[in-house]
């Protein structure tokens, strides 16, 4: 659940062993919903999952809940910011995600289940040769997604008119701890903030309980909040 200050399997077979050597690598739909929908990416064959964040006092500040088939699509996500009062409920129903009560098409999709356009908001997805979403454009917007070689998300850059924001996230050196990271944020090359990450894992290598701060640096002196983030997930 990265929240970075600002504003979101097919074809990778899953390593769900439990004695392998090598974590499971990171889904292009897990990985690519992730980024635009601001939660942690999940390895493995989950079957549903919720994360959620609490502030320091203990009250919940946002969730995200999610279902997915055998194949790794996304049947159900439904997430809420309470901060800032937003969300939806998404469904799956074919090449569309619907909005789960008044089931008006939201989301079309390429492929099987990946991100392809917004058509309310004129935004469209491009993905690689690989399945990961690696940009969106909009009217006076463009957004690059990064990966690394395990498809977790190294953070986006944002261009709108003349604001250019980036984040930078750095992961562990240690495979199996990817949600332990770093992450900068910069405005038009001025640092505005970073986030911290540390997590306690199960046996798929996935975050099980994770202690968050985010420092906002664009306010003097900067502000500093934390959060805990817990994780419940069923496996296939």
């Amino acid at each position: 659940m990265k929240k970075l200050l600002m504003m979101a399997p097919v074809t990778l077979i899953l390593a769900g062993c439990d004695n392998s050597s090598t974590p499971a690598a990171f889904t292009p739909e897990m990985a690519s919903f992730s980024s635009e929908f601001d939660f942690d990416p999940l390895r493995g064959p989950v079957k549903d999952f919720s994360q959620t964040l609490m502030d320091a006092q203990g009250k919940v500040s946002k969730y995200v809940t999610g279902k997915m088939s055998e194949e790794g699509c996304f049947d159900l996500l439904e997430f809420h910011d309470l901060e800032n009062n937003t969300g939806a409920s998404l469904v799956l129903d074919a090449n569309y995600y619907l909005d789960a009560i008044s089931q008006k098409k939201l989301l079309r999709l390429q492929g099987k289940c990946q991100l392809a356009a917004l058509p309310a908001s004129g935004v469209t997805w491009d993905t690689d040769d690989n399945g990961f979403v690696i940009s969106a454009r909009g009217e006076d917007m463009r957004i690059t997604y990064r990966y690394d070689s395990d498809g977790y998300p190294l953070g986006k850059t944002t261009e709108a008119k003349d604001e250019h924001l980036s984040v930078v996230a750095t992961p562990s050196k240690d495979k199996r701890k990817k949600m332990d990271y770093t992450a900068i944020s910069t405005l038009n090359d001025r640092r505005i903030g970073n986030v911290r990450q540390s997590c306690d894992y199960d046996r798929h290598d996935n975050p099980v309980n994770c202690e968050l701060q985010i420092v906002d640096e664009s306010v003097k002196p900067p502000v500093t909040r934390n959060y805990t983030i817990k994780n419940n997930i069923e496996y296939y």
